[in-house]
């Protein structure tokens, strides 16, 4: 590719320093052309052919130290090359070299101009000084140190300016420091592509915790919604079929985000799923999860687990249930339309005390009644004006929904939506919806 012509072919050399408008033109058609570049060694080209423009030469040589002992150097880029060795991504390719002329010049950590270049034919890099009269040594700093350097050459000797050799300092310090942020950015969006598909992996292994499909319950129908705020999360719910009929509802919700999150997210669903014999009465469960927690796991992370399980008797039509410090969940009954929030529901939450008992009361259901139930990651949820949407809004929507309970549910995430002007949750979302038919 060559480079655009400048105004009247003119160097930035050629042009007085009193003509300060044509000079600030090629500098910005040098840096607007830099801002284009998104990959280092596109970037690092297009410079080289836009400085070569503006300060001729006849050759040239890049060098680094980097991650290198005295006086062993690399030589990332020569104009000698037929091809140009990528430093970033072919750094094994490039040649290393010890000592001579250019190892004293980039371990010398200073800028230099040799107006009279004589070069002995056994210095290490004499292939690449051979010939020349004079060069310009420009060390790029990083940490203090030129750990890189670029070195520029003509075939005359005194062929350079001394009065441009700070500009050239100046200009190419600053390329140096644009290059390493690409560079680093392009590092970042590696890591972070890698940790994201390994975040996936969490995801879906989460996910499969989940219950696959919804059971049949007899008298009971239910739906359930489930979002996490990030890859994986916190939340969990889970069925659990018993004797003569009954099941199981559980919901929970592990304090923080994330993958921290999702790990006691699995550890809780292994426990529950470890409880010797039917996981019944509530309070039972309940129990050996919070001493499991509290005696392995979350002892020295502070970490701890709010849940709600509750056992479904169609037989009896009704629900026998205990809570380690949830949100209760809310009644609508089908005779009043009133609607409530469980009562009895204190206690710690789940891995704070071992030994810790739970609470077990029993709620008769009639034909029509609808149970809602959510963590906080509804009720707390923002909107622009930093306000939560509640659980009166909640109340509410439970009160004007008399159809089925996935009408409940997409009346829910439909206001909730509205309601945030559609940001992305900041906490994971669960929702379990049950009517008594």
């Amino acid at each position: 590719m060559q480079p655009n012509p400048l105004p009247n072919d003119r160097g930035l050399a050629d042009i007085p320093v009193s003509d300060w408008q044509r000079r600030l033109a090629v500098i910005v058609e040098t840096v607007r052309e830099m801002s284009l570049q998104s990959d280092p060694q596109a970037m690092v080209r297009a410079y080289g052919e836009r400085v070569r423009s503006l300060f001729p030469t006849d050759r040239f040589v890049a060098l680094s130290r980097r991650d290198l002992d005295p006086p062993r150097f690399r030589v990332t880029r020569s104009s000698l090359w037929e091809r140009q060795l990528n430093p970033w991504t072919e750094r094994d390719h490039l040649p290393i070299l010890e000592g001579g002329l250019l190892g004293e010049l980039i371990y010398g950590d200073e800028p230099r101009i040799i107006d009279h270049l004589d070069i002995a034919d056994d210095d290490p890099g004499a292939e690449y000084l051979a010939g020349m009269g004079s060069l310009l040594a420009i060390p790029n700093y990083d940490r203090g140190a030129a750990l890189n350097m670029t070195v520029l050459m003509r075939t005359q000797p005194a062929a350079f300016d001394p009065e441009q050799f700070p500009e050239h300092v100046w200009m190419s310090n600053l390329f140096g420091r644009a290059t390493h942020s690409l560079v680093l950015a392009e590092e970042v969006r590696r890591v972070y592509e890698l940790v994201d598909r390994e975040l996936k992996v969490v995801a879906d292994i989460q996910r499969s915790l989940l219950p696959k499909v919804i059971p049949k319950i007899p008298t009971l129908h239910l739906a359930a919604y489930y979002q996490t705020s990030r890859r994986a999360g916190g939340d969990y719910y889970d069925f659990f079929p018993l004797s003569e009929g009954r099941w199981g509802l559980l919901i929970a919700d592990v304090s923080g985000h994330g993958v921290p999150a999702a790990v006691m997210m699995a550890i809780t669903h292994s426990i529950a799923h470890a409880h010797p014999g039917p996981p019944d009465p509530p309070s039972r469960l309940l129990t050996f999860v919070n001493n499991r927690l509290a005696d392995h796991y979350t002892a020295d992370n502070e970490t701890f687990v709010t849940a709600f399980y509750a056992v479904y008797d169609p037989a009896r039509s009704t629900l026998t249930y205990s809570s380690a410090g949830h949100n209760p969940p809310l009644l609508r009954r089908a005779d009043t339309g009133l609607v409530t929030s469980l009562d009895g529901l204190g206690g710690l939450p789940l891995g704070v005390v071992a030994g810790q008992d739970f609470a077990q009361f029993v709620l008769p259901l009639f034909h029509g009644d609808q149970l809602l139930f959510y963590t906080d990651g509804i009720t707390e949820a923002t909107n622009p004006a930093g306000q939560m949407f509640g659980l009166e809004r909640l109340d509410a929507l439970l009160s004007a929904t008399t159809s089925d309970v996935d009408s409940l549910v997409h009346s829910v995430l439909s206001t909730l939506d509205r309601f945030t002007a559609g940001q992305p949750p900041a906490d994971d979302q669960t929702l379990l919806a049950a009517r008594v038919s």
